[in-house]
Protein backbone atom coordinates (compact mmCIF):
# COMPACT_ATOMS: atom_id res chain seq x y z
CA UNK A 1 0.00 0.00 0.00
CA UNK A 2 1.45 3.69 -0.82
CA UNK A 3 -0.14 7.03 0.32
CA UNK A 4 0.29 9.32 -2.66
CA UNK A 5 0.83 12.29 -0.68
CA UNK A 6 3.97 10.83 1.57
CA UNK A 7 7.81 11.27 -0.25
CA UNK A 8 9.53 8.85 -2.29
CA UNK A 9 12.76 8.11 -3.88
CA UNK A 10 15.51 10.48 -2.58
CA UNK A 11 13.33 13.28 -1.52
CA UNK A 12 12.01 10.86 1.40
CA UNK A 13 15.95 9.85 2.15
CA UNK A 14 16.32 13.74 2.71
CA UNK A 15 12.85 14.18 4.75
CA UNK A 16 13.66 11.09 6.84
CA UNK A 17 16.69 12.14 7.74
CA UNK A 18 16.37 15.87 8.65
CA UNK A 19 13.11 14.48 10.77
CA UNK A 20 15.21 12.47 12.94
CA UNK A 21 17.91 14.96 12.99
CA UNK A 22 15.17 17.42 14.61
CA UNK A 23 13.50 15.37 16.79
CA UNK A 24 16.57 13.60 18.42
CA UNK A 25 16.86 15.59 21.44
CA UNK A 26 13.35 13.65 22.91
CA UNK A 27 12.81 10.76 20.66
CA UNK A 28 13.60 8.49 23.38
CA UNK A 29 11.15 10.04 26.13
CA UNK A 30 8.23 10.59 23.05
CA UNK A 31 8.55 6.33 22.33
CA UNK A 32 8.21 5.93 26.21
CA UNK A 33 5.21 7.95 26.59
CA UNK A 34 3.49 7.17 23.73
CA UNK A 35 4.28 3.23 24.12
CA UNK A 36 3.44 3.48 28.09
CA UNK A 37 7.12 2.21 28.09
CA UNK A 38 6.15 -1.46 26.29
CA UNK A 39 8.90 -0.25 23.54
CA UNK A 40 11.51 -1.22 26.02
CA UNK A 41 10.01 -4.80 26.07
CA UNK A 42 9.72 -4.80 22.42
CA UNK A 43 13.77 -4.15 22.05
CA UNK A 44 14.33 -6.97 24.50
CA UNK A 45 12.33 -9.43 22.91
CA UNK A 46 13.74 -8.19 19.80
CA UNK A 47 17.25 -9.20 21.27
CA UNK A 48 16.37 -12.43 22.17
CA UNK A 49 15.28 -13.80 18.75
CA UNK A 50 18.47 -13.51 17.61
CA UNK A 51 19.69 -16.79 19.56
CA UNK A 52 23.47 -16.36 18.68
CA UNK A 53 26.12 -17.25 20.91
CA UNK A 54 27.32 -14.62 23.23
CA UNK A 55 30.30 -12.45 22.08
CA UNK A 56 28.49 -12.87 18.30
CA UNK A 57 29.22 -9.47 16.49
CA UNK A 58 25.68 -7.64 15.83
CA UNK A 59 24.86 -4.87 13.43
CA UNK A 60 22.32 -2.85 14.65
CA UNK A 61 20.72 -0.49 11.61
CA UNK A 62 19.38 2.69 11.83
CA UNK A 63 20.13 2.86 15.18
CA UNK A 64 19.21 6.12 16.44
CA UNK A 65 19.82 6.71 19.77
CA UNK A 66 21.19 3.27 20.89
CA UNK A 67 18.46 1.20 22.75
CA UNK A 68 18.86 -1.65 21.12
CA UNK A 69 22.61 -1.38 21.00
CA UNK A 70 22.07 -0.68 24.69
CA UNK A 71 19.95 -4.09 24.96
CA UNK A 72 22.50 -6.06 22.66
CA UNK A 73 25.38 -5.58 24.95
CA UNK A 74 23.50 -6.39 28.06
CA UNK A 75 22.61 -9.95 26.22
CA UNK A 76 26.34 -9.87 25.84
CA UNK A 77 26.42 -9.27 22.11
CA UNK A 78 29.34 -7.26 20.20
CA UNK A 79 27.32 -4.16 18.82
CA UNK A 80 27.89 -1.57 16.38
CA UNK A 81 25.41 0.98 15.43
CA UNK A 82 24.74 2.52 11.79
CA UNK A 83 22.64 5.65 11.36
CA UNK A 84 22.55 8.16 8.60
CA UNK A 85 21.17 10.97 10.97
CA UNK A 86 24.15 12.88 12.74
CA UNK A 87 21.50 14.18 15.25
CA UNK A 88 20.45 10.97 16.69
CA UNK A 89 23.80 9.53 16.54
CA UNK A 90 24.79 12.90 18.58
CA UNK A 91 22.02 12.12 21.09
CA UNK A 92 23.32 8.13 21.52
CA UNK A 93 23.56 7.12 25.46
CA UNK A 94 25.70 4.03 24.47
CA UNK A 95 29.26 2.60 24.76
CA UNK A 96 29.12 0.26 21.21
CA UNK A 97 31.38 1.92 18.33
CA UNK A 98 28.77 3.78 16.15
CA UNK A 99 29.25 4.64 12.33
CA UNK A 100 26.97 7.44 10.22
CA UNK A 101 26.15 5.50 7.06
CA UNK A 102 23.70 4.69 4.67
CA UNK A 103 21.91 1.46 5.39
CA UNK A 104 21.16 0.56 2.13
CA UNK A 105 25.27 0.95 1.90
CA UNK A 106 26.39 -0.42 4.70
CA UNK A 107 30.73 -0.13 5.39
CA UNK A 108 31.13 -3.49 5.87
CA UNK A 109 32.75 -6.80 4.32
CA UNK A 110 30.32 -9.89 2.86
CA UNK A 111 29.73 -12.37 5.70
CA UNK A 112 31.32 -9.71 8.05
CA UNK A 113 28.59 -9.94 10.85
CA UNK A 114 26.77 -12.78 12.64
CA UNK A 115 23.56 -10.38 13.27
CA UNK A 116 21.41 -7.71 12.36
CA UNK A 117 19.06 -5.77 14.01
CA UNK A 118 16.79 -2.72 12.95
CA UNK A 119 14.24 -0.78 15.35
CA UNK A 120 11.27 0.44 13.88
CA UNK A 121 13.14 2.18 10.64
CA UNK A 122 11.44 -0.52 8.02
CA UNK A 123 8.94 2.26 7.25
CA UNK A 124 11.79 4.52 6.93
CA UNK A 125 14.13 3.30 3.93
CA UNK A 126 13.69 4.36 0.55
CA UNK A 127 13.85 0.91 -0.56
CA UNK A 128 12.74 -1.71 1.25
CA UNK A 129 13.84 -5.06 -0.97
CA UNK A 130 17.51 -3.20 -0.85
CA UNK A 131 17.19 -3.24 2.73
CA UNK A 132 16.42 -6.38 2.89
CA UNK A 133 19.43 -7.73 0.25
CA UNK A 134 22.16 -5.22 1.80
CA UNK A 135 21.13 -7.11 5.35
CA UNK A 136 21.81 -10.69 3.55
CA UNK A 137 25.10 -9.83 1.92
CA UNK A 138 26.59 -8.49 5.40
CA UNK A 139 25.57 -11.15 7.41
CA UNK A 140 27.28 -14.62 7.12
CA UNK A 141 25.40 -18.07 6.48
CA UNK A 142 23.99 -19.42 10.01
CA UNK A 143 23.47 -15.67 11.19
CA UNK A 144 20.58 -13.87 12.39
CA UNK A 145 18.18 -11.20 12.19
CA UNK A 146 15.74 -9.36 14.05
CA UNK A 147 13.87 -6.67 12.61
CA UNK A 148 11.45 -4.84 14.74
CA UNK A 149 8.49 -2.81 13.69
CA UNK A 150 5.28 -1.43 14.26
CA UNK A 151 2.48 -2.97 13.39
CA UNK A 152 -1.29 -3.52 12.84
CA UNK A 153 -3.35 -5.25 15.70
CA UNK A 154 -4.32 -8.69 15.22
CA UNK A 155 -7.88 -8.14 16.24
CA UNK A 156 -10.72 -5.57 14.77
CA UNK A 157 -11.88 -4.09 17.55
CA UNK A 158 -8.17 -3.63 18.85
CA UNK A 159 -7.66 -2.66 15.26
CA UNK A 160 -10.42 0.52 15.32
CA UNK A 161 -8.84 1.26 19.02
CA UNK A 162 -4.99 1.37 17.85
CA UNK A 163 -5.86 3.50 14.45
CA UNK A 164 -7.66 6.62 16.91
CA UNK A 165 -4.71 6.45 18.87
CA UNK A 166 -2.40 6.33 16.51
CA UNK A 167 -3.06 8.83 13.98
CA UNK A 168 -4.76 11.29 16.93
CA UNK A 169 -3.12 10.54 20.13
CA UNK A 170 0.59 10.49 18.92
CA UNK A 171 0.64 13.98 16.54
CA UNK A 172 -0.83 15.41 19.67
CA UNK A 173 1.55 13.75 22.63
CA UNK A 174 4.45 14.65 19.74
CA UNK A 175 3.59 17.85 19.82
CA UNK A 176 3.61 18.72 23.51
CA UNK A 177 7.14 16.91 23.54
CA UNK A 178 8.56 17.74 20.55
CA UNK A 179 7.39 17.90 16.77
CA UNK A 180 3.56 17.79 16.16
CA UNK A 181 4.31 17.27 12.52
CA UNK A 182 7.21 14.65 12.68
CA UNK A 183 4.71 12.86 15.34
CA UNK A 184 1.87 13.28 12.38
CA UNK A 185 4.26 11.75 9.85
CA UNK A 186 5.46 8.50 11.98
CA UNK A 187 1.86 7.29 11.86
CA UNK A 188 1.08 8.10 7.98
CA UNK A 189 4.60 6.13 7.51
CA UNK A 190 3.06 2.82 8.02
CA UNK A 191 1.64 3.21 4.40
CA UNK A 192 5.12 2.05 3.17
CA UNK A 193 5.19 -1.35 4.64
CA UNK A 194 3.96 -3.80 2.54
CA UNK A 195 1.63 -6.29 3.76
CA UNK A 196 2.37 -9.19 6.38
CA UNK A 197 2.73 -11.74 4.06
CA UNK A 198 4.52 -9.63 1.60
CA UNK A 199 7.32 -8.76 4.06
CA UNK A 200 7.90 -12.08 5.14
CA UNK A 201 8.01 -13.38 1.56
CA UNK A 202 10.55 -10.49 0.64
CA UNK A 203 12.77 -11.25 3.64
CA UNK A 204 12.87 -15.22 2.71
CA UNK A 205 13.49 -14.35 -0.77
CA UNK A 206 16.62 -11.81 -0.07
CA UNK A 207 18.16 -15.12 1.93
CA UNK A 208 16.55 -15.90 5.05
CA UNK A 209 14.14 -18.72 4.18
CA UNK A 210 12.65 -19.55 7.63
CA UNK A 211 11.98 -15.90 8.22
CA UNK A 212 8.90 -15.49 10.22
CA UNK A 213 6.70 -12.60 11.93
CA UNK A 214 6.99 -12.60 15.52
CA UNK A 215 3.34 -10.25 16.93
CA UNK A 216 3.96 -7.99 20.04
CA UNK A 217 1.42 -7.60 22.44
CA UNK A 218 -1.94 -8.37 20.06
CA UNK A 219 0.18 -7.32 17.39
CA UNK A 220 0.80 -3.59 17.53
CA UNK A 221 4.26 -4.09 16.95
CA UNK A 222 6.20 -7.56 15.40
CA UNK A 223 9.67 -9.12 14.76
CA UNK A 224 10.79 -10.39 11.39
CA UNK A 225 13.23 -13.12 12.37
CA UNK A 226 15.37 -15.46 10.38
CA UNK A 227 18.52 -16.99 9.91
CA UNK A 228 20.95 -16.68 7.01
CA UNK A 229 20.98 -19.32 4.66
Amino acid sequence: MRDEGLPQGEEKGRRVRDMFDAIAGRYDLVNRVMTFGMDVGWRRRAVRQLRLPGGALVADLACGTGDLCRELSRDGYRAVGFDFSLGMLAKATTDVPLVQADVLRLPLAARSVDGATCGFALRNVVDLDAFFAEIARVVRPGGRISLLEASQPDGPLMRAGHAVYFRRMVPMIGGLLSDREAYAYLPKSMAYLPPVTEMVAAVRDAGFPDAERVPLSGGIAQVLAGTRA
